[in-house]
């Protein structure tokens, strides 16, 4: 079925590519200025939105073998998301219940078990508190009691999602809202994670708008890889989530032909944003991969920073094809650092003189007006009706 609704897709691309045409917002919206910087809605975008919602923080390429975890900071919470000794993942906060020291350093490595440094307090991957240095002089606690804090997590598509809160209502599957069905024809859970890179921003909307925008290619891109790039794109989207699709005549030799000679890899091209902090951007050269880019609010509100990581299906094995892998990387890195978020930074330097009370988005930038609305949307959403926002029918 989602390949089926891959080459729907593709069929209406390929459409509007004939008909030299793209699908349009009704109208132009405008975002008032200060929703980029006003520190006020930043701190409540980060509860509302970063520390309410699932965030895509790790891909089970990661985390292939038991013991295997990632450690790392996601909207100001410590996290470790851990393979289990029974091939379950978990997530938890990096924190230990006696004094609340981080247990883990920021970055991926495999242990069977995780000792605190301040006071040797042990736990199993599975969270248990498992034993407690100088028990004898420390006095009688209930064990049980004082585990790691876990925290609602969902392995899906080859992604692991995991909810900042630990009390979280929301089913992650309702979030969802069945693009997980789309991301699992990449065939996630049998690639490789093999590079990640950091790359400072500006403050997280600019730098997301960038992402959800095919209209600047061809102009702020001329000189790497923009003038091979339309300025169009046709936006699909399943709850808050949003493919970019591109309105052109590329699947015409395969309009005539049986579904099952549409290719896949060619069908899930383009860019795949996942709400409210993940893109994914696909490329061919050197064997499949993607650089999906995981977002986050930085220390101020106009800062930010993007976690580049590289999934391939295949693993470079000649020291070619690994220099090829080492190129690409450093080319998509200059691109964002020097071209996007270069941009972006010295955007976001205008933002605050007055200049201007709003920024437009055009019809043709739909997938810019749907983001900023679902952010306007959660941002006025109680706890108790978050649910609602996500379930279908």
């Amino acid at each position: 079925m989602s390949k089926a609704q891959l080459i729907e897709i593709a069929r209406k691309d390929l459409e509007h590519g004939r008909n030299d045409t793209l699908d349009l917002a009704d109208g132009v919206y405008k975002v008032p200025i200060e929703n980029y910087y006003d520190p006020v809605r930043w701190e409540a975008e980060k509860k509302q939105i970063f520390r309410r919602l699932p965030l895509t923080l790790a891909a089970t390429a990661e985390l292939r073998e038991p013991g295997d975890y990632k450690a790392m900071e996601a909207a100001g919470v410590q996290v470790i998301i851990t393979r289990t000794r029974s091939g379950e993942a978990k997530a938890f906060v990096n924190m230990c219940s006696h004094r609340g020291a981080r247990l883990l350093e920021n970055g991926r490595g495999t242990a069977h078990k995780f000792t605190c440094p301040y006071h040797a307090w042990t736990y199993s991957t599975d969270g248990d508190l498992v034993a407690i240095y100088a028990a004898e002089d420390f006095g009688d606690i209930d064990k049980s009691c004082y585990g790691l804090r876990e925290l609602p997590l969902l392995e899906k598509a080859g992604l692991i999602w995991v909810t900042l809160d630990a009390d979280s209502n929301l089913d992650i599957n309702d979030f969802l809202s069945g693009y997980d069905d789309m991301l699992a024809q990449f065939g996630f859970e049998g690639w490789h994670a093999y590079h990640q890179q950091t790359v400072e921003g500006p403050n997280w909307k600019v730098a997301y708008d960038g992402y959800l925008d095919y209209y600047h290619l061809p102009i702020l891109h001329r000189q790497t890889f923009g003038a091979e790039m339309g300025n169009r794109a046709n936006y699909y989207s399943w709850g808050p989530h949003t493919h970019l699709g591109r309105p052109d005549t590329f699947f015409e030799e395969y309009a005539d032909k049986p579904a099952e000679e549409w290719p896949t890899p060619a069908l899930l091209g383009g860019v795949w944003t996942i709400f409210p902090h993940i893109s994914i951007a696909t490329f061919a050269g050197g064997g499949r991969s993607v650089m999906l880019s995981q977002l986050f609010p930085g220390d101020t509100p106009e800062t930010s920073y993007t976690n580049q990581l590289f999934l391939m299906e295949s693993l470079p094995e000649t020291e070619e094809q690994k220099a090829e892998a080492q190129q690409q990387f450093e080319f998509l890195k200059y691109v964002v650092q020097e071209e996007d978020y270069a941009t972006g930074i010295a955007l976001q330097k205008n933002l605050d003189v007055g200049a201007r009370d709003h920024l437009l988005f055009g019809r043709n930038e739909a997938g810019g007006q749907r983001f900023h609305k679902w952010v306007d949307t959660l941002l006025e959403t109680s706890d108790e009706d978050l649910p609602k926002l996500f379930k279908t029918g």
